[in-house]
């Protein structure tokens, strides 16, 4: 049972709240600073099978940078849209996304409202836009997307446009997102279901195709369009995600500089190509391609849980967020992650004990951040409830990408369990 913090003022953000619409000023100054935003980027959006389509329709796209947005609004324009936002996109500037018509929400926890909300939008005549992966891509490829956005699709029975951005993860991946690159943006926005196919699909069908339209590999278009990334220190933070080393097999010991990846335990060194391929300096290139290193890793988390030998723990600091206006520190606390329990956060505040527990079911995937700039610069891992959020530093090294990775196999594994009774 979770014993909620003890906070002077008890009140919440309320997201449950249907959002705002968007006025044709707002959705004008949206466009156009987007375009200023824009200026000295070399980037192209194109419209698939789009003809004759205005709004009400369902934009689901992937997500690699808050240049996403920027794109996008270069397509929509000139219809309202409504975004789906983490409540710490909110902080200290809530009013202006209440205004411009963004529908708030706590990642990974069940919102019955968001749904509703969803349906108001759509209902009167806007565009909803959502980014399912609901973080941004570690690795170039497409993350854990859940699977009730079929359910949700064939709710409203809208149609449904999928947008894959290319090359925005090559600009400025999410591990070294402070250091630009050199890299031209391809956005395709293809409508791919229509209100009838809708109505004959089944939800299962519905997530194939989505999952089949959003589809992306950066480093593979990378080499389909001969890109070369030639900034010097291309590799820095790529051991966020990269953090074991398949060489030796060693966890939390890689590292980074320059355009060179590393294990500080064996000492074995990779060179990223211009190309954005990895080579060995010596011996075997274990992995050329970064999302197979990416997939390997996971199967190695896999692996732990089902041997039973997986869990993490740590001395965390925990910053919350049961309101918009600031992250509250409370201080340090324990977390835990196990097989049988998921998260469990216990610490103490103002005197009082606090005990927050997430189980598997409860939490489908993590909201992770490498060197989050509203805080410390940290890496931080955001536990959220239906009414608050903590965003907790740890105090290992590199270890939020396992977690985000031991968090959705262990949702799934209970998942599967739950549909064999």
């Amino acid at each position: 049972m979770n014993i909620e913090v003890n906070y002077k003022n008890k009140k919440r953000y309320r997201t449950a709240k249907y959002p705002m619409h968007q006025t044709k000023f707002w959705t004008w100054l949206i466009w156009f600073l987007s375009k200023i935003m824009l200026i000295g980027k070399t980037y192209k959006v194109e419209k698939v099978n789009m003809e004759g389509l205005k709004p009400p329709y369902m934009m689901l796209s992937n997500h690699m940078h808050f240049i996403d947005f920027e794109l996008a609004a270069m397509a929509t324009w000139p219809h309202p849209v409504s975004n789906v936002v983490s409540i710490d996109g909110y902080v200290v500037k809530w009013f202006l996304l209440e205004w411009i018509g963004a529908i708030a929400t706590r990642k990974y926890t069940t919102d019955l409202h968001l749904v509703k909300s969803i349906r108001h939008v759509l209902q009167r005549g806007d565009i909803l836009a959502m980014y399912p992966e609901a973080r941004y891509t570690p690795c170039g490829t497409l993350a854990y997307m859940p699977e009730s956005l079929g359910k949700l699709v064939k709710m409203n029975k809208v149609p449904v446009v999928a947008v894959v951005h290319h090359g925005n993860h090559l600009y400025a991946p999410f591990w070294s997102f402070r250091h630009k690159r050199k890299v031209p943006m391809h956005t395709v926005f293809t409508q791919i279901l229509t209100p009838e196919q809708i109505e004959s699909m089944t939800v299962e069908e519905i997530n194939a195709t989505l999952r089949q339209a959003l589809q992306y590999d950066e480093y593979q278009y990378q080499k389909d369009n001969g890109i070369r990334i030639t900034e010097p220190f291309r590799a820095e933070g790529l051991h966020h995600v990269l953090y074991q080393c398949p060489h030796c097999g060693q966890e939390h010991k890689m590292d980074s500089k320059g355009a060179e990846l590393f294990c500080t335990a064996c000492g074995k060194r990779w060179l990223w190509q211009e190309d954005g391929y990895l080579k060995a300096l010596e011996g075997e290139t274990e992995f050329d391609h970064i999302p197979d290193w990416f997939a390997w890793e996971r199967s190695q988390v896999e692996k732990q849980i089902e041997e039973g030998t997986y869990h993490f723990e740590d001395e965390v600091e925990v910053f919350s967020l049961p309101r918009v206006w600031r992250y509250i520190p409370l201080g340090k606390a324990r977390l835990v992650h196990d097989i049988e329990k998921g998260f469990t956060l216990d610490g103490h505040y103002r005197g009082e004990k606090y005990y927050i527990n997430r189980t598997p079911l409860q939490t489908n995937s993590l909201h992770v951040e490498y060197d989050f700039g509203p805080l410390d610069g940290s890496d931080y891992v955001d536990i959220s409830t239906e009414n608050d959020s903590f965003y907790c530093r740890p105090t290992k090294k590199d270890v939020i990408t396992k977690l985000a990775f031991a968090t959705e196999i262990l949702y799934q594994r209970e998942m599967a369990k739950k549909q064999q009774k």
